[in-house]
């Protein structure tokens, strides 16, 4: 048997306001719509703390841009970036 606890959230007004239109358009209770959010959220705690972030390298030349390379040209940069 699942045991129940009752308890106070100050929510933003707009955020409570979508949350019961949520419940109505889904013709579910108000609390198992924050019941569900929570999980969901929860759960994407857990997931993203079991894969440690991804660190790319970062390359630094210090000169800036090689002479030529227009950034506003995607047609140019394409066609250096295949000439490579």
């Amino acid at each position: 048997m699942l045991k129940h606890m009752r308890t106070t959230l100050r929510l933003n007004d707009d955020l409570l306001r979508e949350a019961k239109k949520a419940a109505a358009e889904s013709h579910r209770t108000l609390t198992s719509v924050f019941e569900d959010a929570l999980r969901k959220s929860l759960s994407q705690r857990h997931r993203a703390a079991k894969h440690p972030p991804v660190i790319l390298p970062v390359f630094h030349g210090g000169k800036g841009l090689r002479p030529g390379v227009n950034l506003d040209s995607n047609a140019e940069l394409l066609d250096l970036m295949e000439g490579l």
